[in-house]
């Protein structure tokens, strides 16, 4: 099994390698009926893309979707959605020094010994580069939950490397180049970042991201688990290391009587589980951070091997993201939006008749 495909009922497959001609998705399971145009996956993609700013790769990609097969004048038909962005701007000379070595923190040698060849170009199908395409298939999830049922997902970078929001303001994140909630700090990251790729090195960073709207009920128990899915989905995204739903790891240092998230008619008193009870959710915000390893392209030379079994230093040249953290807030975004709408599909086909169960809290 190759495994480049997920979800049940709303299935994405995506293909294409980093400095291939293109690449593309195929969404399949999208309902009829749901208006989409090819300009509506520009913000999104914007926001992900790099080049966009001085503190992320300068790669400028024009990502441009074209639509192939599934929409009809203006609208999903049911059928199989392939959407397809044609790579403008590969560099793949500046790969030609570490086509015979392995990358130590890539994952070069894992590819080697799994297939025996592997694409050195960018990373090939390892490469961030995919994402892009996670980000497009989302466009239609986020549009589709947001029309059917309210719910909002949306997400901001929320510690990079030893720096934390010191406030919190939902406008302040779409306004700076990090996704961050605090515009205070802006200054202070830039210079962050800026003396960051002077020293040549990299650093870590964590996204949290959230789905507000969410109805009660989404979610299977045991395997189908919304929390399982949604941190598998989420683990998923390149360099990510670590996952936590809700409170995640915080929880070890909290007694029952305060993790419990007590309920009121009114509504619960906490959201320490991340709005998933049993894996169904509670109809709270469904809440989930990631964290980021820092960058392992770097130029401060580090210890790996060659082909021949040869100890080698190698100094990664290119155009690289001093923390790739950056801009992780829109494929997080993606994959929460793709694994809830996956399960309000699984939920109406097999629950769809049960309605709304008294009492319900607000």
């Amino acid at each position: 099994m190759s495994s480049n495909a997920f979800g049940k009922l709303l299935t994405v497959t995506t293909f294409g390698e980093s400095h291939g001609p293109a690449i593309g998705c195929v969404i399949d399971g999208c309902p009829p009926g749901l208006a989409i145009g090819a300009d509506e996956f520009r913000a999104d993609l914007d926001r992900r893309a790099t080049g966009r700013s001085r503190y992320t790769s300068q790669r400028h990609e024009a990502d441009e979707v074209e639509i192939l097969s599934g929409v009809y004048q203006g609208k999903t038909t049911g059928t199989p959605i392939a959407l397809l962005i044609r790579n403008t701007d590969q560099r793949s000379k500046d790969y030609g020094e570490i086509e015979q070595t392995f990358r130590p923190g890539h994952a070069d040698y894992t590819y080697w010994q799994k297939y025996g060849i592997r694409d050195p170009r960018g990373g090939g199908r390892s490469s961030a580069r995919e994402t892009t395409m996670r980000v497009a298939a989302a466009v239609i999830a986020k549009k589709w939950l947001a029309e059917r049922h309210g719910v909002r997902v949306r997400g901001h970078l929320a510690q990079i490397g030893e720096i934390r929001p010191a406030a919190f303001d939902w406008d302040a994140v779409e306004q700076n180049p990090f996704f961050w909630p605090d515009a205070a700090q802006v200054p202070a990251l830039e210079d962050y970042i800026n003396a960051l790729r002077k020293s040549g090195d990299s650093v870590g960073a964590r996204v949290d991201v959230v789905a507000e709207g969410v109805p009660p009920g989404w979610g299977e128990p045991i395997y189908g688990k919304l929390d399982s899915e949604l941190a598998s989905a989420l683990m998923s995204i390149n360099a990510v290391k670590g996952v936590e739903i809700g409170d995640g790891f915080a929880a070890v240092a909290q007694r029952g009587s305060e993790h419990r998230d007590e309920m009121h008619l009114d509504g619960f008193t906490s959201n320490h589980a991340g709005g998933i009870l049993g894996g169904i959710s509670s109809g709270q915000p469904v809440t989930a951070s990631i964290v980021l390893k820092p960058t392992s392209s770097i130029l401060i030379p580090g210890h790996s091997l060659n082909l021949a079994g040869e100890p080698v230093d190698v100094v990664t040249k290119g155009r690289h993201d001093p923390c790739v953290g950056i801009r992780a807030t829109p494929i997080a975004e993606a994959m929460m939006a793709l694994v809830l709408m996956d399960h309000a599909l699984r939920h109406r086909a097999q629950c769809g008749d049960v309605g709304a169960v008294a009492p319900r809290i607000a």
